[in-house]
């Protein structure tokens, strides 16, 4: 019996590791990937920024101080969509990056203009999954609750995060938890954009997305 069970959680683990190691978007109906894991070919940003390292977009540096924001974005715009992706921070005294969408660039200038998720820290708080409006009012849309992203946040390590767009309403989650039910009133945001993997100018620190795919609604 001992064997039998050893063999079986032997299976067990080997079969879900195989299908961790496959592209989420092979799983999922509708899905298409915009990453391909090992090149840049439908995003633009600073690259001195950004490099790939094990299928993961790699932002920022652990050897030096990042100078001003910085946004890799897709070169397609989307409107209505859902967002699939994973995402990682490390940095010993700051923490702090973000996923904008339905954004644009700001002319001859490394800023962006729209919605993001954040994530990170400030103060006492864990942000991650907040919703903040980037150059733009320049505030948070929302304050997500502490305890349940708390509970299940992974620290130093990869965690889920799911936005949906669809129409004025948008939605944040972070490993499975809903941090965002937001309902934009004012008509003249625009509902369309780039979407832009960023890592917050401040000390030396690193933000990590893969995985990354996307629907249409």
């Amino acid at each position: 019996m001992t064997r039998l069970l050893c063999f079986l959680t032997l299976v067990f683990v080997v079969g879900a590791s195989a299908l961790d190691a496959k592209e989420p978007s092979q799983l999922e109906k509708g899905f298409e990937s915009i990453f391909d894991g090992k090149s840049f070919k439908g995003w633009e940003g600073n690259m001195k920024w950004f490099r790939i390292e094990d299928g993961a977009i790699i932002a920022g540096s652990h050897r030096q101080t990042i100078p001003n924001n910085e946004f890799l974005c897709t070169t397609k715009t989307y409107g209505d969509f859902e967002l699939r992706l994973q995402a990682r921070l490390i940095g010993k005294a700051y923490r702090n990056a973000g996923i904008q969408f339905r954004s644009k660039r700001i002319p001859n200038h490394h800023e962006v203009i729209g919605y993001q998720c954040d994530m990170g820290v400030m103060g006492e708080n864990n942000i991650w999954g907040w919703l903040y409006d980037e150059s733009r009012r320049r505030k948070f849309l929302v304050e997500a609750p502490q305890k349940p992203v708390i509970d299940h946040f992974r620290k130093d390590d990869w965690n889920d995060v799911v936005i949906r767009c669809e129409g004025k309403q948008i939605q944040i989650w972070i490993n499975g938890i809903s941090t965002v039910k937001y309902s934009e009133e004012d008509s003249g945001i625009t509902r369309s954009g780039v979407i832009g993997l960023q890592v917050h100018g401040g000390p030396a620190q690193e933000a990590s997305y893969r995985h990354i795919r996307i629907r249409a609604l």
